[in-house]
Parts: C-alpha cells; sequence; structure tokens
C-alpha cells in the first residue's frame, strides 16, 4: 500500500510540473529528475532498500518511445500546403543529427583510437532531438513555432532510432547495406498500410466498451515484432499515427468512406486523448526512475563536463547554422533541442563491445541536463517570440497544438544507471 500511495503522490507531481511549466518556464523533466534523485536521497538517508530497479529503465524507455512517436505523429497535420513546411523539419531533423553525429564520432576516434564505427556508434545518441522534453515543453511559444518543434522533435526521434540500428547492424555504410535497409523500408510500408487500415477497421466497428487498449497493445506487438526481424518498426507507428490524425483530410477517398468516417473520427479523437494520458503516465514515471538512478558524483564528474560543454555548444550552433539558412525564427528554436528518453534510450543499447569509455553516464547525463536547461533559457524569450516569427507556414497550421495547452506533457532528461541492460529493445 506504502508503494501505491508514493507512486501516486509522485505522479501527481508530476502532473503539477507539467501544468506549472508554461507559466514557471522550468521544464518538467527538470523538476522531475530533481524529484526521482531526491527521493533515492531520502530513502539512502533513513536506510530504506528498494529492489535493483535499473531493468524497469529500458522497459519503460521502449513503451515510453512508442507512445510518444504515436502522439507526436496524432498532432502533425499533412495538408498539400503545408508540405513546404514539412521538408524544412524534414532537413533540420535528419541535417544536423547527420552532421553532428558524424562529427562527434571523429572527435570520439582521435581521443580514444577506436574504431570509426563504434565511435558513430556512441555519437549518434547525443545527436536526437528528444520531442518527449522538447514537445511539452513548447507550450508557450507562438503556434507556427510549436507546430515547427513537433514536427522536427518527432521526425528526430525517428530518424535517431533507425540511423542508430542500420549502424549497428551493418560494417559498412555502402551499396550493399543501403540497399538492404531499402528492401527493409518498402516491407514496413507495405505492412502499415494493412495493418493502419485493419486497426482504423476496428476503431470504427468495435462496439465492446474496451476498444482502445486492444488497438495499443497490438501496435506495440506489431512494434515487438518488427524490431525481432529488425524492421524499422517506428515507421508503421508514424504512419498509423499520421492516419488517424489526418482523417479529415483523407475523408475524400473511397476507403474512409466505407469505415465511417464520422465514427472513425470521433473515435480517433479519444485514442488521440487516451494516448497523451497514457503517454504522460509512461514518461513521468520513466524521468522519475531515471533521476532516482541518477549518481551524484556522476552528474558532477568534472573529468566529462568540458566535454558535455562542448557537444553541448556544438548543438547550438549547428542548429542556429541550419535556421539562418533555411530563414527559419533563430530565438527561440536555435536554443530548443533538448536530448532525453531517445538518448538514454540508444545509449542503454550500444553493445558491451562496442562502447567506449568517454561515452560514459556522466557524459550522457551532463548534456541532457544542460540542453534542457539551454532549452529553459530559450523559452524565456517568449514575448521576443510573440513580436517576431519569420517562420512561414500555411494558416491551416496556426492552429497546431492550441488543444495542447490544456494538457500540456511531461518532460525528461537525464541518464546514468549503474549496471543497466544494454539490450534494451529500441
Amino acid at each position: 500500500m506504502t508503494v501505491i500511495i508514493a507512486i501516486s503522490v509522485l505522479l501527481l507531481f508530476a502532473y503539477v510540473f507539467d501544468i506549472s511549466a508554461s507559466s514557471t518556464r522550468i521544464p518538467s523533466v527538470i523538476l522531475l529528475l530533481i524529484t526521482g534523485w531526491a527521493l533515492r536521497q531520502g530513502l539512502d538517508f533513513f536506510y530504506i532498500e528498494l529492489p535493483d530497479l535499473t531493468p524497469v529503465l529500458p522497459l519503460l524507455g521502449t513503451v515510453g518511445l512508442i507512445l510518444i512517436v504515436l502522439e507526436g505523429s496524432l498532432e502533425l497535420e499533412l495538408t498539400r500546403s503545408s508540405l513546404p513546411f514539412v521538408a524544412k523539419s524534414f532537413v533540420l531533423a535528419f541535417g544536423p543529427m547527420l552532421l553532428l553525429s558524424f562529427a562527434a564520432a571523429y572527435f570520439f576516434q582521435s581521443l580514444m583510437l577506436v574504431s570509426f564505427k563504434s565511435a558513430l556508434l556512441n555519437a549518434i545518441p547525443l545527436a536526437v532531438i528528444s520531442s518527449a522534453i522538447a514537445i511539452p515543453s513548447t507550450q508557450s511559444l507562438r503556434p507556427k513555432n510549436r507546430a515547427f518543434i513537433a514536427y522536427e522533435s518527432s521526425l528526430s526521434d525517428i530518424f535517431g532510432v533507425i540511423f542508430f540500428n542500420f549502424v549497428l547492424r551493418n560494417n559498412a555504410i555502402d551499396g550493399p547495406a543501403l540497399k538492404a535497409f531499402s528492401v527493409e523500408v518498402l516491407i514496413v510500408l507495405g505492412i502499415s498500410f494493412f495493418m493502419t487500415l485493419g486497426l482504423s477497421f476496428l476503431l470504427s466497428k468495435i462496439r465492446h466498451h474496451v476498444k482502445f487498449a486492444p488497438i495499443i497493445l497490438i501496435i506495440v506487438l506489431i512494434y515487438a515484432i518488427a524490431k525481432i526481424y529488425h524492421l524499422p518498426a517506428l515507421l508503421f507507428i508514424l504512419l498509423f499515427g499520421l492516419f488517424i490524425g489526418n482523417l479529415e483530410n483523407l475523408s475524400k477517398f473511397k476507403i474512409i468512406e466505407r469505415m465511417q468516417p464520422e465514427i472513425l473520427r470521433k473515435e480517433a479523437q479519444k485514442f488521440k486523448e487516451l494516448t497523451i494520458e497514457i503517454s504522460f503516465l509512461i514518461r513521468s514515471l520513466f524521468f522519475l526512475l531515471f533521476g532516482y538512478l541518477i549518481n551524484t558524483t556522476e552528474l558532477l564528474n568534472p573529468n566529462t563536463i568540458i566535454h558535455a560543454l562542448q557537444i553541448t555548444g556544438a548543438i547550438v550552433a549547428l542548429r542556429l547554422v541550419f535556421l539562418v539558412v533555411f530563414r527559419l525564427s533563430v530565438i527561440p528554436l536555435m536554443f530548443i533541442a533538448p536530448r532525453g528518453l531517445i538518448t538514454i534510450l540508444l545509449f542503454l543499447s550500444i553493445p558491451a563491445n562496442r562502447a567506449i569509455p568517454v561515452m560514459n553516464n556522466s557524459l550522457v547525463i551532463q548534456v541532457i541536463v544542460l540542453t534542457t536547461l539551454t532549452m529553459m533559457l530559450g523559452t524565456l524569450f517568449k514575448s521576443r517570440d510573440r513580436e517576431s516569427d519569420n517562420l512561414n507556414i500555411p494558416d491551416d497550421l496556426k492552429g497546431m497544438g492550441e488543444d495542447a495547452d490544456a494538457s500540456e506533457h511531461s518532460g525528461p532528461s537525464s541518464v546514468s544507471v549503474e549496471g543497466a541492460d544494454s539490450s534494451a529493445a529500441v
């Protein structure tokens, strides 16, 4: 009973952190990490021991990843007029991640004298923007900038995981590897098409009072099976979310008319709301647990703080260049590139024989904290953001995220677990 009370109180704290983030400008992830860390210190002070919770972190992270990508894709609106805007988001999600990954890999290789593949594998987690932190932390920004962050961070999550798994499974980035990857993508696209139609049909036809839980379980099941066969499973989740989230724009197709579109749209809205609620709970538990597992000496490790500052500076500088080149709003977007849940998951998934000493718990924790604090600084420019915004997007995107003000999400941040299972399914 004590455990139930403790978890309930902690999640209520997470909710308070979430709804107050737009006013305090403090990302809820920072408060969640501090809460988890403070809980650990309190338990140690009173000599209260808990079972080893380290193995739970990858599980929560994987489920959280699925729900975060699903939630993000449900928020994305695709229309013909929005395609140029989506294209810019695509480039800013993929370009900086690719450049930063290779730059950090060369740095790690020269520093540690390891193979470039090992260096690249260790660098990728630091190059991925966390939508779990970015999206809920931008509720005070203009709808235009919130829409951009939603697209960019969601795509960054997907590209990061796919790129990481591609490098992990292939000895070289060459023609045969790219050809095999293309075949895998085509297979996933085919599976996604049929499964999306099937799940949408179930969504409109199930009359039982329990209908959304089975659909979410099927999505998780498909993701897990696809991962067993090394397929880019996140593409399926992205496409399913885009389909459900854009039924209004797809209603002209005959196949949608056969699914009772009016009923389907109502059920899709309920499904979206449930996904947001569950995603909030999983994210909150993940970052509370992560904060609990943080080792104070690793967080304050002076041997890695210089590297963490260099990586954070490189992230902001590279982001500035891309924003200027594409004529996008520099402030506050330049500061909003936090690392978080995906970084932790990918870091835990690095095989022991590929891990390098410099890429340790301390460095990952410090980069996550520094990028999150940098984002917090960026959100302080809210007033300037409302006065000048050079981001040109169609009118049909301006309302994106308006409803999110009433139900903001919780953020994340930090890493440092001892003895974590590096075979976590990402």
